[in-house]
């Protein structure tokens, strides 16, 4: 049985609705996306298909996990929506959003672009760090972490590391970098969260890794 939809990210869904919009009016996406070297189509395919894909969870496995004080309360709850009880377990779901899709154009860009292997490497393993570092474990929600950590060190290292070619390495050092720092070395910290649900690249970290695809390849 699939999980249930969660409300938050429903909420988001139609908060980053409103800021695309106001992004697509005064050109910053067309200018980041062209950076990338993609037509327009296919940048809007990219756009829409990250944000609607944030709402699709592909169940991993499940972990037992710590109980959750009956004190605390479940949020985002509104009428019409399921109550996803917690049940001191926790499934770890992958997000097409937030996980599937920004891995798949990684490669595509590591393919189609002048992007080295090794400074891909190099430029991933700095932001995993730094993003492990400022991320921390909120209970009852997930991984949060600084918006703009990421994305201002992915850029930093990528114009280090290839002044020619850093948009997409700061975008591939960037997305890869949060997936990796504040999602899978963060799966330890999952049996103390108190949560139903960790989605790898969704939920608290799907905002972190778009903007940061994003930010990092203007400021590169």
């Amino acid at each position: 049985m699939p999980p249930p939809i969660n409300p938050g990210n429903i909420l988001f869904l139609l908060f980053a609705v409103g800021v695309l919009m106001a992004l697509i009016q005064i050109g910053l996406l067309q200018i980041a996306f062209g950076k990338l070297g993609l037509s327009s189509s296919s940048a809007y395919l990219l756009l829409f298909s990250s944000l609607f894909g944030s709402l699709i969870n592909l169940p991993l496995f499940t972990l037992r996990t710590e109980p959750q004080p009956p004190a605390e309360v479940q949020k985002f709850v509104f009428p019409g929506f399921p109550l996803w009880r917690f049940a001191n377990r926790t499934l770890v779901a992958l997000n097409v959003g937030g996980g599937l899709i920004p891995v798949a154009f990684s490669f595509y860009l590591l393919r189609h672009s002048e992007v080295v292997l090794s400074q891909a490497l190099q430029g991933i393993f700095f932001v995993s760090l730094v993003s492990y570092f400022f991320s921390r474990p909120i209970r009852g929600l997930g991984i949060g972490m600084p918006i703009l950590i990421a994305p201002l060190s992915a850029a930093l290292i990528a114009v280090i590391l290839n002044p020619e070619a850093s948009p997409p390495l700061a975008y591939i050092s960037g997305t890869m970098g949060v997936l990796i720092g504040a999602d899978l070395l963060r799966l330890k910290d999952i049996r103390r969260l108190g949560a139903p649900l960790a989605s790898i690249g969704g939920a608290g970290t799907f905002d972190g890794i778009f903007i940061t695809g994003i930010v990092a390849v203007l400021l590169a």
